[in-house]
C-alpha cells in the first residue's frame, strides 16, 4: 500500500537525492549539490517557497513531489503547480506518482481557491507525458521560456 504525508525536515537528503537524479535523467544536467539542497531546505521551512509531499510503501519513501502556487488574476485563484517529481526506478508503474497525484488532487479540490493543476514537462519525456494524460490532464498549450540565471552543469554521458 502507498501512502502520501508532507514531507518532514529529515526528509531533505531524500528529496535532494532525487531532484538531483530527476535532472540527470531528464535534463543530463547536474545541480550543484550544496544549493539544491539549501533549496530543499528552504522549502521544508517555509511553505510559501513550496509544499514537498512523500510516498510510501510500507515505510519505505519511494518517491516526492512539490507543490508551489501561481496567482491567476483571470481566474481569481490559485493554480498548483506540480514539481520535483521523482519516483525510485524500481518503483515507477506500481501507482506511485497516482498515488501523489491524487493526494495532491484531493487538497486542491477541498481548497476553494485553488483553480487548477499545473506542470511543465520535457518535450522528449513521452513516458511522464502519457501518465499524466493519463491521469486526465491536458496539454495546455502554453509553451514555458525562461532567463536562468543559475544555470545547470551538463553531465558527460
Amino acid at each position: 500500500m502507498i501512502t502520501v504525508r508532507p514531507a518532514r525536515p529529515e526528509d531533505r537528503d531524500f528529496l535532494a537525492d532525487g531532484n538531483e537524479a530527476m535532472a540527470i535523467e531528464t535534463e543530463g544536467r547536474a545541480p550543484d549539490r550544496a544549493r539544491l539542497l539549501a533549496g530543499v531546505a528552504g522549502a521544508l521551512s517555509d511553505a510559501t517557497k513550496g509544499r514537498f509531499f512523500i510516498a510510501e510503501r510500507d515505510g519505505r519513501r519511494v518517491g516526492q513531489l512539490l507543490v508551489q502556487r501561481e496567482w491567476s488574476d483571470w481566474r481569481n485563484g490559485w493554480f498548483w503547480w506540480i514539481a520535483s517529481v521523482h519516483v525510485l526506478p524500481a518503483d515507477r508503474g506500481s501507482g506511485v506518482y497516482r498515488s501523489l497525484y491524487a493526494h495532491i488532487q484531493a487538497l486542491a479540490h477541498a481548497d476553494p481557491d485553488v483553480c487548477g493543476l499545473r506542470l511543465y514537462v520535457e518535450d522528449h519525456n513521452q513516458r511522464a507525458q502519457a501518465v499524466y494524460a493519463r491521469l486526465g490532464m491536458r496539454d495546455g498549450q502554453y509553451r514555458v521560456y525562461e532567463e536562468d540565471f543559475r544555470p545547470l552543469e551538463p553531465v558527460a554521458p
